[in-house]
């Protein structure tokens, strides 16, 4: 998928948006789904599919054989392994829903990009977090790793002793 973007001249920060938005698709299609086929075990696959039209607008699909709940953004505690799937790509997406066929199959599409309706669909969202590198450590001067057990710990497994 990236080369194919790559070439078709999408720039970077959308093929990342459109990868990232993949994986999540696949990752919940083999998570909550059924595999596609005409038995109930399937034949263990799911479809991906990705197209870039005329009008500028990217679109990613992923259909599977369907599950037993619909895919809808969910509200994860902070500790919670997932959940977070179709948060991110709500976050990155133009727009995003779900298509049932007469089969049972699902398919979940996402608008990435939709260059006919947005001038500014080649940059990110504004209200998503951007790319940030941290400093290394090594220029970080006032930054002096011993304060932290200045206070009694004595490093040992049985813990802080102050």
């Amino acid at each position: 998928m990236r080369d194919q973007l790559r070439d078709g001249g999408i720039s970077e920060t959308v093929i990342d948006d459109a990868v990232l938005i993949l994986s999540e698709l696949l990752s919940n299609a083999c998570r909550h789904g059924r595999p596609l086929g005409d038995a109930f075990t399937g034949d263990g696959d799911v479809r991906a599919a990705w197209r870039f039209d005329t009008s500028g607008r990217l679109t990613v699909e992923v259909t599977d054989g369907g599950g037993p709940t619909r895919p809808v953004p969910s509200t994860p505690s902070v500790t919670a392994h997932g959940g977070r799937g179709l948060n991110i790509i709500t976050a990155l997406a133009k727009d995003w829903g779900v298509r049932d066929d007469a089969r049972g199959e699902v398919t979940v599409w996402v608008v990435v990009q939709d260059t006919a309706d947005d001038t500014t669909a080649a940059h990110r969202r504004e209200d998503f977090a951007a790319r940030v590198s941290a400093p290394s450590v090594s220029r970080m001067a006032d930054l002096d790793f011993t304060d932290g057990y200045a206070d009694g710990y004595d490093g040992y497994a049985d813990g802080y002793d102050g």
